[in-house]
């Protein structure tokens, strides 16, 4: 007889707890709004890094990535071929061309925030926009399928589909998640699935939906710091994310100023 698999146990959100993520994820945008008007050549990424560790603090809150399973940023930055966790540094300058994921994520009374963005550096070639362009798209797609009735499964069949039908691949190594008094919780939401399947979604439930979107092959592989994720093929990556609240009506998205 094959054993039954039980699904995740999705914490359903109260009120109170719903108020402080909506302010969690309040500073959290507002860090990363206030980060990409530095985000621009010549600039060291470990100068990004202690500039969101500043502002989080003048926020009022946590650093949420800073020593998360001895993660040493405050930040993840990510250039080009690297998909996720580019930890910042000195010698890491952005220059015109560049594409660079953004990822960061706070704690405010208890409760965290996390989001994730991909910009160009100047002028960028059009392989690179597409696929910044694509990756944000498929996100959007994704948060339309976020509401009260539909499952988890088309959440992920929303951003492979979009990403799939413009040519990329998405990431299978890493994926999106519930997010509250942990930064990841219950589910996991991975970029690729099958509509109609998984948990249903329910009222009270918050996600941080994620689209990591390679420009060749899924495939990645660690580097030798044991945190930064590159493609297996050196190909482009982008990266967004998003924080929703399952509503009777369409998602409320939390990181949206």
């Amino acid at each position: 007889m094959q054993k039954i698999k039980s699904l995740p146990i999705i914490e359903l959100k109260s009120i109170r707890e719903i108020e402080l993520l909506r302010k969690a994820a309040k500073i959290v945008t507002q860090v990363c709004e206030d980060l990409k008007k530095e985000t621009k050549p010549g600039v060291a990424t470990k100068k990004l890094d202690t500039t969101a560790y500043e502002l989080i603090h003048n926020y009022g809150a946590e650093p949420a990535f800073l020593g998360y399973r001895s993660y040493p940023a405050t930040i993840c930055v990510s250039l080009n071929h690297e998909v996720v966790h580019g930890i910042p540094g000195e010698k890491k300058i952005l220059k015109e061309g560049d594409i660079v994921s953004l990822d960061l994520g706070v704690r405010y009374q208890g409760y965290y925030g996390d989001i994730a963005v991909t910009l160009g550096m100047g002028e960028i070639k059009e392989n690179a926009k597409r696929i910044i362009h694509v990756a944000e798209e498929a996100l959007n797609q994704a948060i339309l399928q976020a509401c009260e009735g539909k499952r988890l499964g088309d959440i992920s069949w929303a951003i492979q589909s979009n990403v799939e039908s413009n040519g990329f691949s998405v990431v299978r190594s890493y994926s999106g998640h519930g997010i509250g008094r942990k930064l990841h919780e219950e589910p996991q939401i991975p970029c690729f699935g099958q509509p109609g399947s998984g948990p249903r979604l329910l009222p009270g439930m918050v996600l941080a939906i994620e689209t990591m979107v390679n420009e060749g092959t899924h495939s990645v592989k660690l580097s030798d710091d044991h945190w930064t994720a590159v493609t297996a093929d050196g190909l482009l990556s982008a990266h967004f994310e998003h924080m929703v609240l399952i509503t009777q009506n369409e998602a409320e998205v939390l990181t949206r100023l």
